[in-house]
């Protein structure tokens, strides 16, 4: 990384960070230096901003999709203008490397997703047209979003839940999670450099100010991605102004190997389903059930590709797996890792801390002879440690992978095309991969089921679920 790639971050964070004496202050993820100071907004100052976004919704909205869609790819453009000292801050703050599916990788998404936002077209629908009635189904602004972001890919969810909302005309107020909102006020202040004032307005604070905006009377709708306790925390706040909700919540998705499958095929995609961020990803592989006839080949292919991957500090090139980005997040695995030894699970490769690299840091671990029934499997680790359950009847294998009340994304794995898709029609889960797990497209509706939340994200689905339906129902048209 460029010394002039660190000099564009610091450039960012002084636009964006508390005045010297005030604010909290964020630490490295890999070093735990602090990096700079996050500002600590009041419930007063989050009224303030929400009021401002209300004021300028109306003249956001009146601009017309055609040149809201020319300011969302100015917007894109001056993302790529910054890229690398976007990639250089979240890097450091999220613990995220540079290169492979990380920190550039998340930075090029957010213009990516800002583009195909533009690119798409929600056209009325036309419900009646006959010689007695015209029946059209429009879509039009909800008013203010509320954005409500994690700490995992901080500037891509948020990329992902203010552009369709900008898209459709509303205005935004965005707040990022306490662990990483310096990365995501860096994106907001680069995308403001183009935008009219107060239509996307960032917001940094505790909870109470989280829970203000999830209740506030003038939010119309809240966009948020986290945990599932935290998702049933901002249903019971939006009770009071029926705010409309997109809830991405917690996930523990399965993964099932058919048998027959070559190990050494999958080996790649199936690591990088599971260890993709360090495994901090809510539709992250986490648990790969594995037929008897192939389970050695797996377990073996698995454990060579994670005893090899550079692991480390995110700003030296060679890495593509860093530490977990919070001691609460570390704790959870250590605790998971420690209780799957005690149930008798067999360690393939890792299951301890690696504390010559920092406090946080954890090595890619593969849990073998795992039961079904470990804390390991049944809870979701969010992090570098992948259960391998064995299973010799198929239907036992989707019993158990449907086994859990949650179902944000799952994966079948199989050389057979046929085979592949009658198992993924059994899946319980919002998106069911096959050969690959966690992969997403802009134009792909993307959501959960069970307690993974609701609602769709992405594509003309993803536009329609920040905008309000209006029914527009007159005579008909006389044809001929």
């Amino acid at each position: 990384m460029s010394d002039s790639a660190a000099s564009a971050a610091a450039a960012l964070l002084d636009r964006i960070q508390a005045p010297q004496g005030s604010g909290r202050d964020i630490p490295d993820a890999a070093t735990r230096e602090t990096i700079g100071r996050a500002p600590v907004h009041s419930v007063a100052e989050l009224d303030d901003a929400v009021a401002r976004a209300k004021a300028a919704q109306p003249a956001w909205e009146a601009l017309g999709h055609e040149k809201r869609i020319e300011l969302l790819l100015a917007a894109a453009d001056a993302i790529d203008a910054n890229a690398e000292g976007l990639a250089y801050l979240l890097s450091r703050e999220q613990g995220k490397p540079l290169n492979g599916p990380n920190a550039r990788f998340e930075v090029g998404a957010c213009s990516a997703w800002l583009r195909t936002n533009a690119a798409t077209v929600l056209e009325p629908q036309v419900i009646v047209d006959d010689e007695t009635l015209h029946a059209e189904l429009v879509y039009k602004a909800a008013g203010v979003v509320a954005a409500i972001g994690p700490w995992n890919w901080p500037m891509m969810i948020t990329t992902w839940q203010i552009g369709p909302s900008l898209r459709m005309g509303n205005t935004v107020v965005a707040k990022p999670s306490e662990y990483t909102p310096l990365s995501a006020l860096a994106l907001l202040a680069v995308m403001n450099e183009v935008l009219p004032p107060d239509v996307l307005v960032g917001i940094s604070g505790d909870r109470e100010v989280g829970a203000r905006l999830a209740s506030h009377p003038d939010i119309a709708k809240v966009m948020f991605t986290g945990s599932t306790a935290t998702g049933r925390k901002i249903i019971e706040s939006s009770a009071g102004n029926l705010a409309r909700l997109t809830l991405e919540l917690g996930g523990n998705d399965a993964g099932i190997v058919l048998p027959g499958t070559d190990a050494k095929t999958i080996a790649q995609d199936l690591f990088w389903g599971a260890f993709i961020n360090t495994g901090q990803t809510c539709a992250a592989l986490k648990r790969l059930y594995v037929h008897d006839s192939v389970y050695d080949d797996v377990v073996d292919a698995l454990a060579e590709i994670a005893a090899s991957v550079p692991i480390g500090n995110g700003l030296d090139e060679n890495n593509v797996l860093g530490p977990l980005q919070n001691k609460a997040q570390f704790d959870i695995v250590s605790r998971l890792v420690e209780d799957a030894k005690a149930r008798g699970g067999r360690v393939v490769t890792g299951g301890e801390a690696a504390p010559e690299l920092g406090e946080l840091f954890y090595r890619p671990t593969i849990v073998a002879d795992i039961g079904n029934d470990a804390a390991l499997v049944q809870e979701e680790q969010f992090g570098p440690a992948l259960p391998v359950i064995r299973y010799s009847d198929v239907d036992e294998a989707f019993g158990w992978a449907n086994g859990v009340d949650v179902g944000l994304g799952a994966s079948v794995w199989s050389s057979d095309p046929d085979a592949a898709r009658e198992a993924a029609s059994r899946m319980q889960s919002g998106t069911v991969w096959i050969n690959s797990h966690g992969g997403l497209h802009p134009m792909v509706p993307f959501g959960g089921v069970k307690s993974s939340g609701y609602g769709l994200e992405f594509g003309v689905e993803g536009l329609k679920s920040v905008a309000v339906t209006q029914v527009v129902s007159g005579p008909g048209r006389k044809k001929g």
